[in-house]
């Protein structure tokens, strides 16, 4: 039986995705779902969709590299919900280039939304899971975060990151005894919007084939999200790494 029903759980990069199908598999359990991202329409209508579900919703317009929006977020949980369960710090992009090409806004905005984004979901979700002695953090990296080539430098090094971040977490949160649990979940090749934010059309052309022989939906990286909150509360997956069966690297 899933322990799911009845859990808070709070989404960045809600809109799409990883993000948006892990928030329509939850609400079939009965989750209380915190939606944020940066396009309101997307959310309102994934709102209805998760009541449809038998879920329940509620979202905010968030950009994760603005620390204020994403304690707003918190605190909109807490008010309405009264509890935060479980935070999936999901934002992201991948504008992938060779480092020789100098794209330094590409470089910038992988490290505000990757990085920051994800300290400050969990900056944002700590004080009131450790205030209750519960909770569970989850944040995406990727297969890029194990594996760096040509054109991933960036990309790559802002997934290590994540992973450097939150392997610390969770000895942090082990020390303190907290009870607050830390996934990290590593895709491969999932098809989403991700595709979209590289801005060197070689790169974005030959990745979007690569995907296409290769992706697979983003509702697997839902059910690993799933299984990964259902565990029982004295043990969790501390990372796991999600690809196509077929996909080589």
């Amino acid at each position: 039986m899933s322990t799911i029903q009845e859990k808070v759980v709070v989404i960045t990069g809600a809109s799409s995705g990883i993000g948006e199908a892990t928030a329509k598999l939850l609400a079939k359990d009965g989750a209380k779902l915190v939606l944020g991202a940066r396009r309101a329409p997307l959310l309102q209508n994934l709102v209805k969709e998760v009541e449809d579900l038998g879920g329940e919703a509620v979202y905010a317009v968030v950009d994760v590299t603005k620390v204020e929006q994403v304690e707003d977020l918190a605190k909109l949980a807490m008010d309405k919900f009264g509890k935060i369960d479980v935070w999936l710090n999901n934002a992201g992009i991948m504008p992938q280039s060779l480092l020789k090409q100098k794209k330094i806004e590409d470089w910038d905005a992988m490290i505000d939304i990757n990085i920051k984004g994800t300290l400050y979901g969990i900056g944002a979700a700590l004080p009131f899971m450790e205030a209750q002695k519960s909770g569970h953090i989850i944040n995406i990296s990727s297969i890029a975060g194990h594996i760096a080539h040509a054109r991933s430098s960036v990309y790559s090094a802002t997934k290590w990151a994540v992973r450097a971040i939150s392997e610390s977490l969770r000895e942090e949160m082990a020390q303190d005894e907290t009870n607050v649990r830390v996934t990290i979940v590593s895709p491969g090749a999932i098809n989403t919007e991700l595709l979209e934010s590289i801005t060197d059309e070689d790169v974005k052309s030959s990745t979007k084939e690569f995907y296409k022989n290769f992706g697979i939906p983003a509702e697997r990286v839902a059910l690993t999200i799933k299984q990964a909150i259902d565990l029982p509360d004295d043990a969790a997956w501390n990372e796991v790494i999600i690809r196509p069966t077929k996909q080589l690297m």
